[in-house]
């Protein structure tokens, strides 16, 4: 099974990638100043359960393919490799802009939870990220693949989930650094970029 350094190096990483405010975290941010923070809640749970659709595809996918061959294992390894350096490249190379708030019309909780769901199952961003990100930390060596992978799973869901609702709770200081997001996304990006950069560099040199 996994070992804690292994989760505690997977859960730096997401950590990272959540201080990239995204379609979804504008999207909460947007459905608790609009309709409250009940909705803001749910909306944020609701991309949670998005993401834990594409960790069930991953895990009963990509196990297999990882126990197949070493040839698996390499196809699988460089281009998660190559998608972690493209990550950081673009990260170092966006330039700061200023953010804006996506319209949406106002829905009460249960249908924003509903809406938020399908929303991120279909971004194809979400399904290359987990596609080419969760192998990277999961080694057939160490016990079943399936469980890695859900374990993975489970933990970047949980911290989606306990993200999104911080952002929530905190929402009105959040909002006097909004208008600073610009200046704060230029040194986040860098950083990201670097973390993004050296961990493809890792995952392409690492051995099964």
């Amino acid at each position: 099974m996994l070992d804690i350094a292994t989760i505690a190096t997977f859960m730096a990483v997401v950590l990272g990638l959540f201080l990239i405010p995204g379609p979804a975290v504008l999207l909460v941010f947007t459905r608790t100043l609009q309709d409250g923070r009940k909705t803001g809640i749910f909306t944020g749970l609701g991309i949670a359960a998005g993401d834990f659709v594409h960790t069930l595809c991953a895990a009963v996918g990509l196990s297999a393919l990882l126990m197949t061959s070493a040839l698996a294992f390499n196809a699988v390894k460089f281009v998660g490799a190559a998608y972690l350096i493209y990550l950081g490249i673009r990260a170092l190379r966006t330039k700061s802009i200023s953010p804006h708030l996506p319209k949406v019309a106002p829905v009460t909780a249960t249908r924003a939870f509903l809406q938020a769901v399908p929303a991120e199952v279909l971004n194809p961003k979400t399904a290359l990220f987990f596609l080419a990100f969760l192998p990277q930390f999961v080694h057939p060596e160490h016990g079943s693949s399936f469980l890695q992978f859900a374990l993975l799973g489970l933990i970047f869901v949980a911290m989606s989930a306990m993200y999104t609702t911080l952002i929530v709770l905190a929402i009105r200081p959040l909002g006097r650094l909004v208008k600073h997001l610009s200046w704060l996304s230029r040194w986040q990006n860098k950083a990201i970029g670097v973390i993004f950069i050296s961990l493809g560099l890792k995952v392409a040199t690492q051995t099964r």
